[in-house]
């Protein structure tokens, strides 16, 4: 049995207003020489940034809230990947980098007091802060990059880690990123609360070997995202997601389940079985550009059920052209940061175009109640003339719509036993 170090021994207090960042890491570190478990007693715990080592665990107990500071400067600047771009960045509230056997768990909570780093970027009225101003200089695809958001747990360049049972709410920017990482297991996670900007509930990004059940989500873009690198950089480390299995999961608020839009690696073998969906604005969808490249393949999506979903299937290809295609305008004075120019640089037009092939989708209900007074449209597929999408098969789907939508630029699409029905 591991031996277990309660936080409080070493001079964490609970309430929320005194610093513990100090008293929880030399609980950690004192974790590591004897591969203990780090015990966080209810209460709520003052934090910055957390350095997780291998054969640890982090225990949250009932009522325990780890709950992030808003002061920028407790979260140090470590190197990383963001949205697609290797970089520096902001670390989270807690880290698990190149590690193994790591284990965070419990049913306490992850708070990373979002509000502070939500207005950062969009102001009080979500309409102004860093993104207005960018927006105005014609830098749209900068602001998220720029505005150093923290996000509530990053695990990097590790292996055999299992996150389960915790609750993660208000993280400032994603609150679950798992990168260049294998054989990990999420389960049973709680995700809500999350009403700033891109606020994805977890994303799978290159990794291998990755299990998402019974979790449930609530947030502000995409639940559950499966990347693999953005554009040149993502050209260059040529990094795969594949073997990835999201079952038996609540979807909620949110951009559903997305492949995308990062997808210069490719990502292969995913699976996405039993998951049901209610109110979310997508169901399953795949997202990419023409300066992404990359191939999804291999994808097997069944057993979804949806209720008030406004786009049951949404694949769109040229997704998103104010954020995905980055020039630096020429009236631009001000400073070119490392990264800017990683995502300027100009990708060979032939290297860029994604592509996608092989999907089956199998035994999808979506339905609509009588109140329910959104949009609606059943397919919103848009391949690209370069490049269609390729073999993708419809089988046993049942979906109520008030549009039919669009398919376009497909080069073999099956349906078997599919019914649309209108429901203006």
């Amino acid at each position: 049995m591991r031996k277990q170090l309660n936080i409080r021994q070493y001079g964490a207090i609970e309430g929320g207003k005194h610093l513990c960042t100090k008293a929880i890491q030399m609980a950690i570190d004192d974790a590591a020489t004897c591969g203990g478990q780090v015990y966080v007693p209810s209460g709520i715990y003052l934090t910055g940034a957390l350095f997780l080592k291998s054969n640890t665990s982090l225990y949250l107990s009932e009522g325990a809230v780890l709950l992030g500071t808003n002061c920028e400067d407790q979260y140090p600047i470590v190197s990383g990947r963001v949205a697609g771009i290797e970089m520096d960045w902001p670390a989270a509230v807690i880290n698990v980098r190149d590690a193994t056997d790591v284990r965070i768990s419990g049913p306490g909570v992850i708070d990373g007091q979002g509000e502070y780093w939500w207005e950062k970027y969009w102001g009080k009225d979500r309409r102004g802060g860093m993104r207005a101003s960018y927006e105005k200089k014609g830098l749209r695809w900068a602001v998220d990059y720029d505005c150093f958001r923290v996000r509530n747990v990053v695990v990097l360049n590790s292996e055999n880690i299992n996150l389960e049972g915790f609750h993660s709410k208000r993280s400032g920017f994603w609150n679950i990123h798992i990168c260049y990482s294998s054989n990990v297991t999420v389960r049973e996670i709680q995700i809500s609360d999350n009403h700033g900007p891109s606020t994805d509930g977890i994303d799978i990004d290159s990794c291998n070997h990755v299990l998402i059940e019974k979790c449930v989500i609530s947030c502000n873009d995409d639940n559950i995202c499966v990347k693999s690198g953005r554009d040149a950089d993502g050209l260059r480390t040529a990094r795969i997601c594949e073997n990835v299995t999201i079952q038996n999961c609540t979807i909620y608020e949110g951009e559903g389940i997305t492949l995308g839009s990062e997808t210069s690696g490719g990502i292969r073998n995913i699976r996405i079985l039993n998951n049901r969906y209610k109110g979310t604005k997508n169901g399953f969808r795949l997202k990419s550009a023409k300066t992404r490249g990359g191939v999804i393949e291999n994808i097997t999506v069944e057993n979804l059920h949806m209720l008030d979903v406004a786009h049951p299937f949404s694949f769109q290809f040229n997704w998103y052209p104010k954020y995905s295609y980055c020039e630096i305008p020429q009236d631009y004075k001000g400073e070119i940061p490392n990264y800017w120019q990683k995502l300027v640089q100009k990708v060979p037009a032939e290297q860029g175009i994604p592509h996608a092939r092989n999907i089956t989708v199998k035994n999808v209900t979506a339905t609509l109640q009588e109140k329910y007074d959104g949009e609606s449209e059943a397919f919103c597929i848009e391949g690209l003339e370069e490049k269609p999408l390729e073999n993708i098969t419809f089988e046993e789907v049942n979906i109520q719509a008030k549009k039919f939508g669009r398919i376009i630029n497909v080069s073999g699409i099956h349906f078997n036993q599919v019914k649309i029905e209108s429901k203006m």
